[in-house]
């Protein structure tokens, strides 16, 4: 009792605070039955470039209302041009002959759909960094109601009783609704700590990065920059 629910959308190679609200976690709840948003991080990020971050994106078939787990991959040769992007970049980093061998299975590998190539690279990232934690699919059970009603349902599902947030989420959270269904809300911030020596370093680079600079310390600079707050229930 008293588990913490932490719900996301799969992310293509997120960014390092994606991973730290997981530190005490044991499960990452993937919100891939929500529509997909051509402006959101479903299916791009960042990686280092040489005169600043380069943005690689999986190119996917749109259509209208269509959810995460239904978003097809529109070119098979994106990953061919991702995984020679990603060894330019870091086949010089100091971890990449460790990882090297799992992430170009990955790239390899045939994909169809967008979230299941984000699943498998979330899945090597939380292996990477130290973390047991399961992933469940919401297409595979799909929660009623949005927003804050979607996220009380989740909670009952997964048997938690806390619900960790970004902060973008507390506008539109219904804070009476939560504190009704005795669930607390706690809020998850993340402050990039700078690391290594390499040039290119920025804030908000994919988590990837992080991990083939510092490897065995990545885990460590992940808690490092993380926080969270309880929020005090609504009166």
């Amino acid at each position: 009792m008293g588990g913490v629910l932490v719900a996301h959308q799969p992310a293509y190679l997120p960014w390092p605070g994606y991973f730290s609200r997981l530190a005490d976690a044991d499960e990452l709840v993937l919100l891939d039955h929500v529509q997909f948003s051509e402006r959101g991080w479903q299916n791009r990020n960042y990686i280092r470039g040489a005169a600043g971050p380069v943005r690689i994106t999986v190119p996917v078939r749109r259509r209208f209302g269509q959810s995460i787990a239904d978003t097809r991959i529109a070119d098979a040769a994106w990953a061919g041009r991702h995984w020679r992007s990603l060894a330019q970049t870091y086949g010089r980093a100091p971890y990449w002959p460790e990882h090297r061998e799992a992430l170009e299975a990955v790239y390899q590998a045939p994909w169809n759909h967008l979230a299941h190539v984000n699943e498998a690279l979330l899945r090597l990232l939380l292996d990477a960094f130290g973390l047991p934690v399961a992933m469940v699919r919401t297409s595979d059970r799909p929660p009623a109601g949005r927003q804050t009603d979607m996220l009380i349902n989740l909670c009952h599902q997964r048997g938690a009783t806390r619900l960790r947030v970004g902060t973008g989420a507390l506008a539109y959270l219904d804070h009476c609704l939560l504190a009704e269904h005795c669930i607390t809300v706690e809020v998850a911030t993340y402050s990039h700590p700078s690391y290594g020596s390499a040039p290119g370093w920025r804030p908000g680079l994919s988590a990837l990065d992080l991990l083939l600079h510092e490897g065995p310390n990545a885990a460590s600079i992940l808690r490092a920059g993380a926080r969270t707050e309880t929020k005090a229930s609504a009166s």
